[in-house]
């Protein structure tokens, strides 16, 4: 807890000076020091994310740019920002505040923790953007804005990664000097996503952000679309945002094509991004195929399309079932799963049909907007990959909409109380693990541990092999499925399987400089004989 306080009081400062900064050319979206500090996040995000193409995003891009934050931060006098709360919001914001840090201390439990945010980072901070990556390991094709953000503090500002706990001590601040208290109720439930870099926390809390500026009557249209779009680069599921902004600048606002500029610009540049790691547009869907030689082996798409399928059904049926069900088998079993998740689907519809009628009734025009947006949304995710991970930021904006009116008085009841409860479960993960066994992060949930109060606490393992096929030379972890620690490059074993099924594998398109990229190339009889070597190793292992 120490360290991540000290690495708040580090951070905060340098987003606010740079946002000072990055507002001598976009200007700013509202004033105040959490509107410096969101103005911080975009524009450093896009800094790195160009950088990240030529160079490392590591300490030696770290250590500048917290010099130059840190200077304009005093420079600029923008600690007097924080005189500005009353003496009695000083000591919420704190207590909220240790709440958050106490929370973002404890062991990541979330799965792609392991599996996609730290082997993403660890790639950015190696190495930067590389082309081809997804031929490598799929999952790293996606390479989010967010990881590129919380790479260029991991160096020494925030070594454990707990960039998403220091964003809701921002967000905390941005509700006191707004004074939107029903965001208040969402820091509980968000507090489960403070102790990893998940993309989750940032699209939810910026959205919602962006949400209430436009409903107070924020009417400027080109930062309320250029964020929208940086928060859909972050998550492409937010794709409901920058939809609804841009309806707005048509039917609220008087719409001009200079509006859009900057936003487009930013839309440009995640395109490239993912053109470059995964060969095309949006990372996993395969459209927009510009003929790029490192786009992944249409098999291994074909394998992560159903896989995404199977994950619909909350894997309790094989694709070939699925495939077999009519459109009423479809529906019946989504609604029917085992355990927790078909009650989030059956609260959904309910939610949506509900905010429909919502906005029917009330007539106005800007829920009416809201309403059409998060449906296109909704519809897109469940043709595509109908899990509840995919449109749980629609439960907060119906929330946000419904309860808007939330008193202050209210809104900390229900933060203090909802916050105590949360707590408690990650303290004695053991409670949900009993009474809710079909929440499955629940059982990767570790008790308390005396050291965290010190520092967040880490998993260390760093267990594993290595092989070569042709002209890759890999590291797998060796009795565990993810590379969270393992020196790059790594594979993890279900990809080196799907591979070997579709009679490829990824090579170096120059085994002397990685970052010139990796294709994927048809095993030679020599080769397959190196991978049926290192897949005996892992069916053995395994076993």
């Amino acid at each position: 807890m120490v360290l991540l306080l000290l690495s708040t009081v580090l951070i905060l400062p340098v987003l606010a000076g740079w946002g000072k900064i990055m507002e001598r050319f976009t200007g700013s979206l509202f004033n105040g020091i959490s509107g410096n500090i969101l103005t911080g996040i975009v524009g450093l995000s896009l800094i790195w994310t160009v950088f990240a193409f030529f160079i490392p995003i590591n300490i030696y891009v770290e250590i500048p740019f917290i010099l130059a934050g840190i200077l304009f931060f005093f420079v600029k006098k923008l600690y007097l920002e924080f005189y500005k709360f009353s003496g009695k919001d000083v000591f919420l914001i704190g207590g909220i505040s240790l709440v958050i840090v106490y929370a973002g201390s404890f062991y990541p439990y979330i799965l792609d923790h392991f599996g996609y945010y730290v082997p993403t980072i660890k790639w950015l901070t190696e190495y930067g953007l590389i082309k081809g990556i997804s031929n490598l390991d799929l999952t790293l094709g996606q390479m989010s804005v967010w990881h590129i953000f919380q790479a260029g503090f991991s160096g020494f500002s925030d070594p454990f990664l707990r960039l998403n706990a220091i964003l809701l001590i921002a967000y905390t601040l941005y509700i006191f000097e707004r004074k939107s208290w029903i965001q208040l109720s969402f820091i509980p439930v968000l507090l489960l996503f403070s102790q990893s870099p998940s993309p989750d926390l940032p699209v939810i809390t910026l959205s919602l952000i962006i949400l209430n500026e436009i409903i107070k009557g924020n009417k400027n249209i080109s930062l309320l679309f250029a964020y929208s779009v940086f928060i859909f680069s972050i998550k492409p599921t937010m794709i409901w945002l920058p939809i609804f902004v841009f309806l707005c600048s048509i039917f609220i606002f008087k719409p001009s094509y200079k509006h859009f500029l900057f936003g487009i610009l930013i839309l440009l540049l995640f395109f490239v991004k993912n053109i470059w790691t995964f060969g095309y547009p949006v990372f996993p869907v395969a459209v927009g195929d510009l003929g790029f030689s490192w786009k992944p082996n249409p098999e291994i798409l074909k394998i992560s399309s159903q896989y995404a399928i199977q994950k619909t059904y909350d894997m309790q049926y094989t694709y070939e079932e699925i495939q077999k069900f009519s459109s009423y088998d479809a529906v019946r079993n989504w609604f029917s799963l085992e355990g927790i998740k078909a009650k989030i689907h059956i609260i959904f519809i309910l939610s949506l049909t509900l905010f429909s009628v919502f906005a029917i009734i009330k007539k106005k025009k800007i829920i009416t907007l809201i309403c059409i947006s998060l449906l296109i949304k909704s519809l897109l995710v469940l043709a595509f990959s109908a899990q509840y991970r995919f449109f749980i930021d629609v439960f907060f904006v119906i929330f946000f909409i419904l309860f808007l009116q939330l008193s202050k008085r209210n809104s900390l009841v229900f933060c203090f109380a909802l916050s105590f409860l949360v707590i408690g479960v990650l303290t004695f993960p053991n409670f949900i693990r009993q009474y809710i066994p079909s929440f499955k992060p629940g059982n990767f949930m570790a008790e308390f541990k005396k050291e965290q109060l010190y520092k967040p606490s880490t998993y260390h393992y760093n267990k594993f092999e290595t092989f070569r096929t042709g002209n890759l030379k890999f590291n797998i972890s060796k009795d565990y499925p993810f590379n969270f620690d393992t020196p790059l490059p790594a594979i993890s074993s279900g990809y080196v399987l799907d591979d070997a099924q579709s009679g490829i594998f990824p090579q170096y398109i120059d085994e002397k400089n990685i970052k010139k990229g990796l294709i994927w190339k048809k095993l030679t009889p020599q080769e397959k004989k190196e991978l049926e070597k290192v897949i005996n190793n892992i069916k053995n292992t395994d076993k």
